[in-house]
């Protein structure tokens, strides 16, 4: 009998998890649109609600049995297998929406009066529930930017005056939209400075940028791997969903108060994700081969002052250094900044044909949107100026189309744009708030 083979993610897509003998034979796992599940007898109802709600430890090859559909359901439980493969997770919850994942793990993991250590910029959402609900319960944050060493980021946890009750440290890589990238390694070893016996500092990343492929930040130290499931994984702009990857220990927990938020991913939701991941890795790397193109071409184009692309990041510098070593790819997404400000952004973006103007992103088709005014209009004026959030700044998430249309499409964009004297870096008003 020949050796076993260990599959790769890709070709698991299409059966892991899944046993067609308990579907009627059927390829493809059902839709379970049910909200509960029928007991054999009482005893087992028993025994599946001991597990649930951890009134007892799993016997040896022991399972949860099915319960009822804001527990558990036969299409999220093979999804959360699945998802656990591209990270070599342990466990893996997903939800209806990747706000929902983000969230509920910062809610399980921080209390009233924690520190939690942010990197930034972050996407506007992220940014808002931190400095918004999270303040207003009483939880404090400090942030950090790319660039700065470790020393620098124990320092500024050190100056926060809440150095130990350091809870989390949530990273957001490449950030959200200046593709600027954070050392996890670097994190992990910050958290672990102010860990203690008894609390374990943990590290939280935002990988929707990078998608399942190409970043796995569980081998550099992170502890926990979000996803907006909307993005890549879902891969088509017909769905919302959330994910969140991680050891048993943590899934545990996540799981356990997604149960009692009642925010996970709905049966439909999750069979359509199933549908999505048999083809992800074939996306990314078309989405992936597309980008490239577009930015070599944003590089050399006289409108443009400056492109933002992993590809781009220039060899025997510090964060050539991150990229060679955290990272599989340079990935699908990228920002530029427009000579000009606002009007010329939005006279480009405007002009676009076969690039939907949506925010957004890892879909099929390319989408382009204005961060300053649209995806980031939340976060504070200050900060989006301090981090190159500026009004010329625009992002493109590549989609699978022929490059050469795309390249078309933006190439006819930009000579709808007026001409501009001078390149401006920066707006007056911008420069104002970082001046204050």
């Amino acid at each position: 009998m020949g050796k076993k083979r260990t599959l790769r993610p890709e070709s698991l897509m299409m059966s892991y998890g899944y046993k067609p003998e308990l579907s009627e034979g059927a390829i493809k796992s059902p839709v379970f649109l049910t909200s509960t599940f029928v007991f054999k007898n009482a005893e087992e109802g028993k025994s599946f609600f001991e597990l649930a709600y951890g009134l007892r430890e799993k016997n040896q090859g022991e399972e949860l049995g099915l319960i009822y559909s804001r527990i558990n359901n036969p299409d999220l439980e093979i999804l959360e297998d699945r998802l656990s493969l591209w990270d070599e997770a342990e466990d893996c919850a997903v939800f209806e929406s990747g706000m929902s994942a983000i969230t509920t793990a910062m809610l399980e993991f921080l209390a009233p009066g924690d520190l939690l250590l942010h990197s930034a910029p972050l996407y506007g959402g992220t940014d808002h529930f931190i400095h918004h609900f999270l303040k207003k319960i009483g939880v404090h944050s400090v942030s950090f930017k790319a660039g700065q060493s470790c020393d620098e980021i124990r320092e500024i946890v050190e100056k926060s005056g809440h150095s130990d009750r350091l809870a989390m440290v949530y990273v957001e890589t490449p950030a959200n939209p200046t593709n600027a990238i954070i050392d996890i390694s670097c994190c992990r070893k910050v958290a672990d400075y102010f860990a203690t016996e008894e609390k374990h500092v943990h590290v939280a990343v935002d990988n929707t940028y990078m998608g399942p492929l190409w970043q796995h930040p569980l081998k550099h130290g992170a502890d926990i791997v979000l996803y907006s499931a909307t993005k890549y994984i879902g891969g088509h702009s017909d769905l919302i969903a959330g994910a969140c990857c991680g050891s048993e220990e943590v899934i545990k927990r996540v799981k356990t108060l997604r149960t009692f938020l009642g925010n996970m991913a709905s049966p439909h939701t999750g069979w359509m994700l199933l549908r999505s991941l048999e083809t992800l890795k074939v996306r990314m790397e078309q989405q992936c081969k597309n980008a490239q193109k577009i930015a070599a071409f944003l590089h050399q184009h006289p409108k443009v002052e400056k492109v933002y692309y992993l590809g781009l990041i220039e060899p025997d510098t510090a964060e050539y250094e991150i990229y060679q070593r955290q990272y599989e790819s340079p990935g699908a997404m990228l920002s530029f900044d427009i000579k000009g400000g606002e009007k010329e952004a939005f006279a480009f973006l405007n002009a676009l044909r076969l690039i939907k103007l949506a925010v957004s992103l890892g879909s099929t088709e390319s989408l382009a949107e204005h961060p300053a005014t649209m995806t980031h209009a939340g976060v504070d004026p200050a900060h989006r100026a301090e981090f190159g959030v500026t009004e010329k700044l625009i992002r493109i998430s590549a989609g699978v189309e022929h490059y050469e249309d795309l390249i078309w499409d933006i190439e006819q964009a930009f000579n709808a744009t007026p001409e501009i004297s001078a390149s401006n870096s920066i707006t007056e008003k911008e420069s104002e708030l970082l001046k204050n």
